[in-house]
C-alpha cells in the first residue's frame, strides 16, 4: 500500500542571477559580455558554459545571459539552504576572478551579481523549486490544491520589490505570472510548469516544478518557502479534504495580493465567494496543523517550520511587521528602505531608494546590503558559514548527488574526458593503457561495460556498485595516461 505522503523527498533550487558590469572610462559591457567574462574560467576547464561541479550542482549560462545555479539533490531542507547559499559563493568567486582579468586587460570595472528576479527593463528571471512526487499521483489534484497556496505564499516569503511608482510589493515575480499551470516557461510563464522531465525513473517519479517563487536572500525565507510547500504537499498526498479554494482568476489574484503586505485584499474563488490572502494562508496552515495532529510528529525541522509559519501569520493578522524584520525578506528590506527614506526625507520614488532596493540583492559579501546585515547578526539564519563553505565542495551524502560528485572529482583527478548530467555518468575516452589493468571486480567478457554510460535513475540512491567500479578504475588512472 502506498504511503499517504512522502516522508522523504528530494528538493532542488534553481536560481538565475542578474549580472551587470560597471566600468569607468570604458564602453559599458553588455550583459552578454559580462556573463561571458564570468564564465571564462568555467569554459577553460569544462569546455562548456554548462557544467556539473564536485558538490553535485550544475552551473550554466541560461537564456538572456543569466548565470544559473542548480543545487544538487537534497533530501533535507536545511541542507538545501546550505547548497543554495554555496551557489552564491561560487558565483562570487567567479566574479572576483573576472574582475582580475578585466584589470589585466586595462579595464577599470567590476561585475555585480544580483539574486533578484527583475531588471530595469522589466524582464523577469526566476528561482525554480523542484519537489519529487510519486508517478502514481494524479497531477491535476495536486496542482488544483497547490495553486491557491502559491498565490498567497508570497505573503510569508516574498523578496519584496519597490515599483517605479514608489509602491512597495511583497513579491518580485507576481506581475510576471501569466498562467496557473502550463508546460510553457517564458512566453506564458505559469506558476507550476508541467513539462515532464523527472530526472529520475519516469515509471516511479515525477518532478513538480514550481516557478512562481522569488529568489530569497534570507535563509529563513527560503526555508519557510520550501518547508511550507512540503507540508502542503503532504496534505494533498494524504487525501485531506481541503475546502474548495480554487481561485476564479489566479493571475489577477497573485497581482492583487502582491500589493497588500498584510493580506487583507479579497480575491474571488471559483465558487463565487471571496477570501483574503491572509485567510487563504490561515486555511492551509490550520490544515497542516490538523494533519500533524492526526499522523504524528513530522520531525523537529518541520515542527519549526510550522512555528515560523504561525508566527508570520500572527504578525500579518496584527499588522505588525516588527516580528518579521529579521526573518522575511520583504519585511527586512522594507525596514531598510523606510529608515533611509525617513532619515533623508526622500520620497519612495527617489532613485536612491530604488538603488537600495537593488543593492539588497547584491551577493558580494561586505557590499550587498543583505550581506552587511548578515555579518552584523541582524538577520536570522538556518545554516552557518562553515556548513555553507563545506557545501561548496561536498555533495549531499544521502542522495544521488553523492555519486555524481564523487565521479566528477575522480574524473577530473584522472584527467579523463567525461560527460555527466542529472542521471548519467560516462567516461568518453578511457585512457587505454591505464584501463587495461586487470579489474578484480569485473567478470570475464564484461570489461567493455565499464565504458558504457551509468544510468542513476533513483535520486534517493547514494550508493551504486557500478559507480564504485568506475571510481576504482579512475583511481588507478594517472593524468599522464590520457
Amino acid at each position: 500500500m502506498e504511503q499517504p505522503f512522502l516522508t522523504r523527498r528530494i528538493y532542488g533550487l534553481e536560481t538565475e542571477f542578474g549580472v551587470i558590469c560597471n566600468t569607468l572610462g570604458h564602453r559599458r559591457l553588455s550583459a552578454d559580455e559580462a556573463a561571458r567574462h564570468l564564465f571564462r574560467d568555467v569554459v577553460a576547464w569544462g569546455r562548456s558554459s554548462n557544467v556539473f561541479l564536485a558538490n553535485g550542482s550544475r552551473i550554466y549560462l541560461d537564456v538572456g545571459s543569466h548565470p544559473e545555479y542548480a543545487t544538487a539533490e537534497c533530501d533535507d531542507i536545511d541542507e538545501l539552504i546550505a547548497h543554495d547559499r554555496a551557489g552564491e559563493r561560487i558565483f562570487h568567486d567567479l566574479a572576483q576572478r573576472a574582475d582580475g582579468r578585466l584589470a589585466e586587460e586595462g579595464i577599470d570595472g567590476a561585475l555585480y551579481l544580483f539574486k533578484n528576479n527583475t531588471d530595469s527593463h522589466g524582464n523577469s528571471y526566476g528561482c525554480h523549486e523542484n519537489y519529487l512526487i510519486g508517478r502514481t499521483r494524479e497531477l491535476g489534484p495536486i496542482t488544483m490544491n497547490l495553486v491557491p497556496f502559491l498565490v498567497s505564499r508570497q505573503l510569508i516569503c516574498g523578496a519584496g520589490k519597490l515599483a517605479p511608482n514608489g509602491e512597495y510589493r511583497v513579491s518580485q515575480r507576481a506581475d510576471h505570472m501569466w498562467d496557473g499551470v502550463s508546460s510553457a516557461t517564458t512566453r506564458m510563464r505559469p506558476m507550476i510548469n508541467t513539462r515532464d522531465e523527472p530526472h529520475a525513473d519516469p515509471g516511479r517519479f515525477r518532478r513538480l516544478h514550481v516557478i512562481i517563487g522569488d529568489s530569497n536572500m534570507s535563509e529563513t525565507s527560503t526555508w519557510l518557502k520550501v518547508g511550507s510547500t512540503e507540508l502542503v504537499l503532504r496534505l494533498i498526498e494524504s487525501g485531506t479534504a481541503l475546502r474548495n479554494l480554487a481561485l476564479e482568476n489566479p493571475i489577477r489574484a497573485v497581482r492583487e495580493l502582491a500589493r497588500d503586505p498584510f493580506g487583507r485584499t479579497e480575491v474571488m474563488l471559483a465558487t463565487g465567494r471571496t477570501i483574503t490572502g491572509l485567510e487563504l494562508q490561515q486555511e492551509y496552515l490550520q490544515a497542516a496543523l490538523d494533519l500533524v495532529e492526526r499522523t504524528g510528529d513530522p520531525g523537529e525541522r518541520l515542527r519549526a517550520v510550522l512555528g515560523l509559519w504561525e508566527r508570520v501569520l500572527a504578525a500579518l493578522e496584527a499588522k505588525d511587521m516588527t516580528p518579521l524584520e529579521a526573518d522575511i525578506d520583504w519585511a527586512i528590506k522594507h525596514k531598510l528602505l523606510r529608515r533611509y527614506a525617513d532619515r533623508n526625507s526622500l520620497p519612495w520614488t527617489d532613485p536612491r531608494i530604488q538603488q537600495l532596493d537593488l543593492a539588497y540583492h547584491d551577493i558580494a559579501p561586505g557590499r550587498g546590503l543583505f550581506t552587511l546585515l548578515e555579518a552584523r547578526g541582524a538577520v536570522s539564519r538556518v545554516t552557518d558559514d562553515e556548513t555553507v563553505e563545506r557545501a561548496r565542495t561536498e555533495a549531499p551524502r544521502t542522495t544521488r548527488a553523492h555519486l555524481r560528485g564523487a565521479f566528477v572529482t575522480a574524473a577530473q583527478a584522472a584527467g579523463v574526458d567525461y560527460s555527466v548530467d542529472w542521471t548519467t555518468l560516462k567516461v568518453n575516452e578511457p585512457p587505454p593503457r591505464a584501463w587495461r589493468a586487470p579489474d578484480p571486480l569485473a567478470k570475464a567478457g564484461t570489461e567493455d561495460s565499464l565504458y558504457l554510460p551509468v544510468l542513476c535513475k533513483d535520486p534517493f540512491a547514494a550508493t551504486d556498485q557500478r559507480v564504485d567500479r568506475l571510481l576504482e578504475l579512475l583511481a588507478r588512472t594517472r593524468p599522464q595516461d590520457v
